[in-house]
C-alpha cells in the first residue's frame, strides 16, 4: 500500500469513524476496537450492563458499511440449530432443504452469549474461525465480511455459562463498555431517539470496500523490533508465576493483525509501538488464566488484566 493510498483510505476510515461517533456517544474506545476488529477479520466480545449501547453499536456499524445485521438473544433453552439453521424435508421437492439461521449475516450481535449452554456456544466456533457453517456434513460459506459482536453482562451471573478458553480465544478482543462519562450522557439525553438517528445513518462504505481494506491491512509493514516486543510480552505471560496459562501463538498473531489494522485506520502503511501497546490488554487478557494461588480481591477478568498490565509495563518499548 503506497503512502498515497494510505492517505486516501485514512480519509474514508476517518469519515466512517466520525459517522459512527454521532450515534455511539461516550464510547470512542469501544468504537475504535470494533473497527479494528472488522478490518483485522476478527470478532469482538463486549462486557457491559444493559442499556449502554452495545446493540446500537452493531446496528450502526452494519448500516455504515451497508451490510446485513442480525441480533440473537441467547437463552438457556436455545439449540445450535437456532443459530446455524436446520435441514427441513420438503414434500414438494422430495428432498431436504437447508433453512439458514441468523448467523448468515455480515454483522451478528450475539447478545448475552454466556446465557446459553456450551453446546450452543460452541456452534459459533466454526463460523468465527472458518467463515462457514457445517450442517449434516455439508458446508455453507458465510457472507463476507463477517463480524461477531458478542455481549455478556458482568454483573448478573445467575443461570450463566462462562465461556470456555477455546471460545474466548476466537475473539480478537475483549473490552468493557461502561456508562458514558461527562457531557456524553447529556448529549445522549439531548439528542434525538437512537432509532431515528439509526434510520438517518447513511452508508459510508460498502461490504466490498471492507473486503479490500481487510486485504490492505495485511500489507501494513511491521518492523522486526515490534515482533520481538510482542514475543517478549508473550513469553513473560507463559513464565509468570501469577498465570497458569500464557498467551498462545494464535494470541500473538491476533495482536500482530490488530496492530496492522490500527495503523491502517490511522492512514499509515507501517506500525509503531503505539499501535501495539494499547491493544495488548484487550487482545491478551482473555487468553490467559490466573493461577489459583494468586490471591486478589479483584474479579477474575480484572485479575488477568492487572497481571497482563504489569507484564506490559515491565517490557521496554522499542524506539
Amino acid at each position: 500500500m503506497s503512502p498515497e493510498t494510505a492517505t486516501a483510505v485514512s480519509q474514508r476510515a476517518t469519515q466512517l469513524e466520525a459517522s459512527l461517533q454521532k450515534i455511539i456517544r461516550g464510547a470512542d474506545d469501544v468504537l475504535r476496537f470494533a473497527l479494528v476488529s472488522i478490518f483485522a477479520r476478527g470478532h469482538l466480545l463486549i462486557e457491559g450492563v444493559p442499556g449502554v449501547g452495545k446493540t446500537t453499536l452493531g446496528q450502526a456499524l452494519a448500516r455504515a458499511i451497508d451490510c446485513s445485521f442480525q441480533r440473537v438473544q441467547f437463552t438457556s433453552d436455545m439449540l445450535p440449530s437456532d443459530v446455524l439453521g436446520i435441514s427441513i424435508y420438503s414434500a414438494i421437492e422430495q428432498q431436504f432443504e437447508f433453512k439458514r439461521g441468523p448467523v448468515f449475516t455480515n454483522v451478528l450481535l450475539a447478545d448475552e452469549i454466556n446465557r446459553t449452554t456450551p453446546k450452543t456456544q460452541s456452534a459459533l466456533l466454526e463460523a468465527m474461525n472458518e467463515g462457514q457453517v457445517t450442517v449434516d456434513a455439508r458446508s455453507y460459506p458465510l457472507p463476507q465480511p463477517f463480524l461477531v459482536i458478542a455481549t455478556q453482562n458482568p454483573v448478573e451471573h445467575h443461570g450463566t455459562y462462562p465461556l470456555p478458553e477455546s471460545q474466548l480465544d476466537r475473539f480478537l478482543m475483549r473490552v468493557r463498555m461502561g456508562y458514558p462519562e461527562g457531557d456524553a450522557e447529556r448529549e445522549i439525553l439531548r439528542s434525538q431517539a437512537g432509532t431515528a438517528q439509526l434510520e438517518n445513518l447513511q452508508p459510508v462504505l460498502t461490504g466490498a470496500d471492507v473486503l479490500e481494506m481487510q486485504q490492505a491491512v495485511t500489507e501494513v509493514r511491521v518492523d522486526e523490533s515490534l515482533v520481538s516486543y510482542t514475543l517478549k510480552i508473550v513469553r513473560k505471560t507463559r513464565q509468570s508465576e501469577h498465570l497458569s496459562l500464557g498467551v498462545s501463538p494464535r494470541g500473538a498473531q491476533m495482536l500482530y493483525r490488530a496492530a496492522q489494522a490500527s495503523a491502517f485506520l490511522d492512514g499509515r502503511n507501517f506500525c509503531t509501538p503505539e499501535d501495539f501497546k494499547p491493544l495488548v490488554i484487550p487482545v491478551f487478557a482473555h487468553r490467559v488464566a490466573v493461577n489459583s494461588l494468586y490471591s486478589s480481591t479483584l474479579k477474575k477478568s480484572e485479575q488477568t488484566e492487572q497481571v497482563v498490565r504489569d507484564i506490559l509495563e515491565s517490557v521496554p518499548v522499542p524506539v
